[in-house]
C-alpha cells in the first residue's frame, strides 16, 4: 500500500496536500482499494464551503457509495474535471491524476491536525 510522505491523512481515508495556501484533496490507496472499481464520483461545488469532516462528495463502486470528507474547512477552489469522464483514475493513480478538489482553508494550520504518513500506516494495519 502506497502512502506518501509529503501529506496528511484522515481516519476516514483522505489525503490533504498542502500547496500554494490550498490544500489538494483525494482518497488513498488503501481507501480505492477497499472500495474496488470506481464507477462514479460525486464533486463538490466549486464556490462551495465545506466543514472538516463533513462529507463534500461520493464515490461510487462496483461493491458500495462512499462518502469523502472534507480534511480541512474553507472554500471548493477547483475540482478534478477529468473524474466526470475516467472516475476510474482514482484507482488508477489516487495521489496523481486520480485527486478531487482543491480547498483554501480557513485556517491553514488545520492540516497540521491531520495523521503524517507513519499513523496513517499504523491505522490501516491495525
Amino acid at each position: 500500500m502506497d502512502v506518501p510522505e509529503d501529506r496528511r491523512y484522515t481516519e476516514d481515508h483522505e489525503w490533504a496536500l498542502p500547496e500554494d495556501g490550498r490544500v489538494r484533496v483525494g482518497i488513498t490507496d488503501y481507501a480505492q482499494d477497499a472500495l474496488g472499481d470506481v464507477v462514479f464520483v460525486q464533486l463538490p461545488d466549486v464556490g462551495a464551503q465545506v466543514e472538516a469532516g463533513a462529507s463534500l462528495g461520493e464515490v461510487e463502486s462496483t461493491k458500495s457509495v462512499s462518502d469523502i470528507y472534507a480534511p480541512v474547512s474553507g472554500v471548493v477552489v477547483e475540482v478534478n474535471p477529468e473524474l466526470a469522464d475516467a472516475p476510474q483514475r482514482l484507482n488508477e493513480d489516487p495521489y496523481g491524476e486520480g485527486w478531487i478538489c482543491l480547498i483554501e482553508p480557513g485556517d491553514p494550520a488545520g492540516v497540521d491536525s491531520l495523521l503524517d504518513a507513519a499513523a496513517y500506516r499504523q491505522l490501516t494495519e491495525a
